[in-house]
């Protein structure tokens, strides 16, 4: 071995894990920035991505516990098996509609898997009755991770990885 091979196969990781969180919903990923609600797009809540959704279905992101599902139905608490606790609120304006158009599959306090299934939705009655369906996924412990990567693209619901997480 020369010099830069030692050099590089001996660099450490400055990070002791990664940890990926998987898309609740299949569609496109937006900058959380775009989200046309301040406490989304600056960050109040915590940082993110959001999702731009396709399907009826809203998934487990981690594998974890529901800690709440809101009475409305729009969005929901998850706090992953490691400790990162998420916060998937569908649409903007949605906790108008007092529960029309969701249908709530899971339960407060329920162990998940990635992938399954919690909310349940009419993506033509929600295009039709709120300000916007952009869904943002949001760490609100993000001060506990040292690194965030945001991904881009299409994702499939319960497969793509939308964000990794680094302790």
């Amino acid at each position: 071995m020369n010099f830069f091979s030692d050099f590089f196969n001996n660099k450490k990781s400055q990070f002791s894990k990664k940890i990926d969180i998987f898309a609740p919903l299949s569609g496109h990923l937006i900058d959380i920035k775009n989200v046309p609600d301040v406490v989304f797009s600056k960050k109040i809540v915590g940082d993110g991505i959001a999702i731009n959704p396709l399907g009826d279905q809203i998934l487990a992101p981690v594998n974890g516990t529901i800690e709440k599902i809101f009475k409305s139905m729009h969005a929901f608490s998850i706090i992953s098996e490691e400790k990162i606790e998420l916060f998937v609120h569908f649409g903007i304006d949605t906790i108008k509609l007092n529960g029309k158009g969701f249908t709530k599959i899971a339960q407060d306090k329920q162990k998940v898997r990635i992938g399954d299934p919690i909310i349940k939705f009419d993506l033509n009655f929600l295009k039709q009755h709120v300000q916007s369906i952009l869904t943002p996924v949001v760490i609100s412990n993000i001060e506990n991770f040292k690194k965030i990567k945001k991904y881009s693209g299409t994702t499939i619901a319960g497969q793509t990885v939308i964000m990794s997480l680094y302790k």
